[in-house]
């Protein structure tokens, strides 16, 4: 691997600039906070352990500072970007600050949820600064559509960090605490000040790690399935999972039973059971759980 110039990431006064040139503001809308340390990006790279053979998805690449450093480490790195503008400069400055590797990235003008392919190589980590209004779906879509990811990094609002990594008992523990644990091993990575961002945010945040299970969950029940019992137990926080999946198991009996086979206290509540007890729970159902439309979304 050819080594890049030293000064081929991006600056506070190179971001500016770029952002300057390319008439760009970022957007409260889009949730978007451009990374301008240097310092930081290396970070996240070595925080996500990216390897020389690593095929590397990023979301959200903004201007290109995460994905420059991804382009030192990794093979490859393919971007999904839905911005037009950020998108058409994109390549343009790979190809400007590290032209010894413009050929091995790959960008993807889309909306992450929408996207169900990439380009090349199937994708071997994530890692991502993802915009905080839609870390936990985004997140969760990419795990479901790329099973070939084993190892992510995402850096994320230091609230929503707290509960992807939250363990049963908790008091943040929820849909994406569960959802995430039903793909990986999920724990806090560390924290990212503000002061690294344009422009700052109100926020804190948060890195997490998630490494994908070596073996799939072992359930007879599907994910749609296993997340649907999820939805119903978090839909209403303070109800016991007797009455917080009556609707789902058809009535408040019915989910009892369901509950007691399983040896779980039908007075208990979702924060306390894990996702291969929600896994076994779903097993007691004979139909198909009907959705209940409850998704947990990153607080803005």
């Amino acid at each position: 691997m050819t080594s890049p110039t030293p000064d081929a990431l991006l600056g506070p006064a190179d971001v500016r600039e770029l952002a300057a040139a390319l008439g760009v503001r970022p957007t409260k809308q889009r949730g978007q906070n451009f990374v301008i340390d240097a310092n930081t990006v290396r970070r996240i790279v070595r925080t996500a352990e990216v390897r020389p053979d690593d095929v590397v998805v990023e979301v959200g690449p903004g201007l290109g500072s995460l994905t420059l450093a991804l382009l030192e480490a990794a093979d490859r790195v393919t971007a999904v970007e839905i911005d037009d503008v950020l998108a058409g400069a994109l390549p343009a400055t790979v190809a400007a600050r590290m032209p010894e590797r413009a050929d091995r990235f790959a960008l993807v003008h889309s909306d992450a949820m929408h996207v169900t392919e990439l380009p090349g190589p199937a994708p071997t980590a994530l890692v991502a600064n993802l915009p905080y209004n839609v870390a936990v779906p985004v997140l969760l879509h990419m795990l479901e559509t790329f099973p070939s990811i084993e190892r992510t990094l995402v850096m994320v609002q230091s609230e929503v960090a707290d509960r992807l990594a939250a363990a049963p008992g908790s008091k943040v523990y929820g849909v994406p605490s569960v959802k995430a644990n039903w793909y990986a091993e999920v724990k806090r990575a560390g924290a990212i000040g503000r002061n690294v961002f344009w422009p700052a945010p109100n926020v804190d945040s948060g890195l997490v790690s998630l490494v994908r299970r070596a073996e799939p969950l072992k359930t007879t029940a599907s994910r749609r399935e296993v997340f649907a019992v999820v939805d119903a137990a978090f839909a209403q926080r303070r109800k016991t999972l007797r009455a917080a999946l009556a609707g789902w198991a058809g009535s408040p009996a019915a989910a009892k039973e369901a509950l007691v086979a399983e040896g779980v206290s039908p007075q208990a509540r979702g924060e306390s059971l894990t996702v291969e007890e929600f896994a076994r729970n779903a097993e007691h159902k004979d139909a198909e759980p009907k959705a209940v439309g409850h998704e947990e979304k990153a607080p803005q």
